[in-house]
């Protein structure tokens, strides 16, 4: 299974109903709420890019540069398809990708609550670098993690 890219004119729905599936497990947990709440087809065609791995998609994520990083942001990988390296996959895609645009590395965030999700990421080589919180949260809410270029 190929990671590829989606085209403007690709069908986004099979990859908005992936990351609706897979992130319903935040509600309730996380607060505030998933920014996934806001995502429809539009908002995904609009994105810069977005990779899929299989058809239907059973993994997915979205690239936007950002401040001289490439920020990854809804990866999701369907249930049943975890354990098997998609999200690693995912990861070195968009490693590689950074590399190519000529920016520094890969940041993401993750929700304080998701500790599975923080643990994940270290795994994956990337560090904490700051912490930060949602508009009207006198706490965090969110960790942001960097994976720089050698």
């Amino acid at each position: 299974m190929m990671p590829y890219l989606l085209d403007k004119a690709a069908d986004f729905g099979p990859v908005l109903r992936l990351i609706q599936s897979e992130f319903a497990y935040m509600e309730g947990r996380i607060d505030p709420p998933s920014s996934m709440r806001d995502l429809t087809e539009q908002t995904l065609a609009a994105a810069p890019e977005v990779w899929a791995l299989g058809d239907p998609p059973v993994a997915c994520m979205v690239l936007t540069p950002k401040d001289n990083f490439l920020y990854l942001g809804k990866l999701a990988v369907a249930a049943g398809h975890r354990g098997q390296g998609l999200a690693r996959r995912l990861v070195t895609l968009a490693e590689e990708r950074a590399a190519t645009l000529g920016l520094a590395g890969v940041e993401l965030q993750t929700r304080i609550e998701l500790i599975e999700n923080q643990q994940a990421f270290r795994a994956m080589g990337f560090a904490e670098t700051a912490r930060t919180a949602h508009k009207g949260y006198a706490n965090p809410t969110s960790i942001t993690f960097r994976k720089e270029r050698p």
